[in-house]
Formats: C-alpha cells, sequence, structure tokens
C-alpha cells in the first residue's frame, strides 16, 4: 500500500516516458498505471483530468497515468504519477496509516483493466489506483490538468463528468468505466470501513463528516441515524473544540480515531 503527504519526497525523480509502441509493432503487451484522484470540493465529488496533446483520443480528458518503467514497481509508478499530475508526493509503506503529526493521501489499487483493443495503439495493460485528497492539499494543478465534478447515475452506468457551469465532457480510451469502478469501490467500502474520513481535515464536524457520506452516496441520509452509529463506532474523539465564525450554533469539532 502506499501513503501519500505533501512535500515528503520518496519517490526517485522520473524519467522521459517512453512512448508506446505503434500499433502492430508487436504483440507483447505494455503495462500502464492510471490513478483516480479524487476530493471533495463546493459539495461535489470531483476527479482530476487531463487534456491529452496527442492522438488517440487528442483535446479528451483522461485519467492520469503512463507507462511503468523497467526498474519501477507499480506502487512507485502510482507514486510518480501522483507527484507529477497533483504535486503530491508519495511513499511506499508497510501499511496504511498515518505518519505521527501528519495528514498523508490514502492510495490503493483498485483493478486491473485490459480488455483488447482498449487503446488503438498497442496491447496496453492497466493497473488502476484510487486517492482520496483532502482538499486543501490540492492547491496548485498543473496547467495541462483540471477538476471535473463526478456523477454515477445507477451502479450499472459508466462515471459521467461535468464542469462547475454543468457541461457535460467524453472521456479518452476506457476511463469513464474505471471511473464507475472507483466509485463503485468507496461506496462499498463506507459500509465496512472508514474510508470517508480521508476526505476530510484534521478536525471535523459531525455535518461535514455526514455530508461526505450523502455526497460519495449520492442520496439524504437520516441525522439522528448516522450520528447514533458515528458516536457508537468508536472512530471518533471529541476535541473539545467548537467551529468558529459560523453564523449558528458552533458545532463541536471531533478528530478520526485510527487506532480505533
Amino acid at each position: 500500500m502506499l501513503i501519500a503527504n505533501k512535500g515528503v519526497p520518496a519517490v526517485r525523480p522520473s524519467s522521459k516516458e517512453q512512448p508506446l509502441p505503434p500499433e502492430g509493432s508487436g504483440d507483447q503487451p505494455w503495462v500502464t498505471v492510471e490513478v483516480v484522484i479524487l476530493t471533495l470540493r463546493a459539495g461535489h465529488l470531483e476527479v482530476l483530468l487531463v487534456k491529452r496533446k496527442e492522438h488517440p483520443f487528442l483535446n479528451y480528458w483522461s485519467l492520469p497515468g503512463g507507462l511503468v518503467q523497467r526498474r519501477e514497481s507499480l506502487e512507485e509508478a502510482a507514486a510518480r504519477v501522483l507527484k507529477e499530475r497533483a504535486g503530491l508526493e508519495a511513499r511506499v509503506l508497510p501499511q496504511m496509516g498515518r505518519a505521527p503529526g501528519r495528514h498523508p493521501i490514502y492510495l490503493e489499487q483498485l483493478y486491473t483493466f485490459g480488455a483488447p483493443g482498449r487503446d488503438p495503439r498497442a496491447r496496453v495493460v492497466s493497473v488502476a489506483y484510487y486517492a482520496l485528497v483532502e482538499q486543501s492539499h490540492v492547491r496548485e494543478i498543473p496547467e495541462e490538468s483540471a477538476l471535473f465534478r463526478l456523477q454515477l447515475k445507477d451502479e450499472a452506468s459508466a462515471a459521467e463528468i461535468y464542469d462547475a457551469k454543468g457541461k457535460k465532457y467524453s472521456l479518452a480510451f476506457d476511463h469513464a468505466e474505471i471511473l464507475a469502478v472507483a466509485l463503485r469501490r468507496i461506496r462499498g467500502k463506507l459500509s465496512y470501513t472508514p474510508i470517508g474520513f480521508e476526505l476530510l481535515p484534521e478536525q471535523f464536524t459531525l455535518r461535514e463528516l455526514q455530508a461526505v457520506h450523502e455526497i460519495i452516496l449520492q442520496k439524504k441520509l437520516n441525522k439522528a441515524s448516522f450520528r447514533r452509529k458515528m458516536l457508537a463506532s468508536g472512530l471518533l474523539q471529541p476535541t473539545g473544540e467548537f467551529e468558529k465564525g459560523t453564523g449558528f450554533r458552533p458545532a463541536e469539532l471531533y478528530r478520526f480515531r485510527r487506532e480505533a
């Protein structure tokens, strides 16, 4: 598993990626990684995408990714993509968990996509990862990248992306399918793991925690029932502090008890 953290040097400097071979140049599969980078912003689940500057799918938006280099593990390749495309440093740790005093980013292997013909240039097998990024870490996005709102209308459909004005865009390759698999995985894990906390700051209110669940699940939850469940879970540690600068009664702040 991987942990990513802003400003922690850990992966070796990347070398210039080797281009894919021309179509029909050989039967040997090429291995790539694609990273689904998700964050919450202004009440929406958003994904970071990169605009393609070459064929195929010229000027289409795609997931950030790249070839796995010869002396690079899959985890190192995913960490490199996260660094180059989102400005987030990553390092490989023996197990998932936040390092003391830091707010690392959740990065997990998702699935392997290898259907013949998914890339017209060559036989390409892609190992997908997904990263959950608290919004304060997404400050400086590279010029060729942008955040798009993500929707999955039903469990059987492909994911759809929209800009802030509601304009819908098509994705390159099979990346809409990869996004759908990622969102279904996260929705499923909400019911048995504390994955929703990865999108929150170190201190948060119960209202903010419920909003994370509702945005990911795309449905409203009963306020009283949700709060009872969370408070009884043992995952919340009261900070003794309250939010400031609100126009209503300040809510108590909690932090995630990771050792629970």
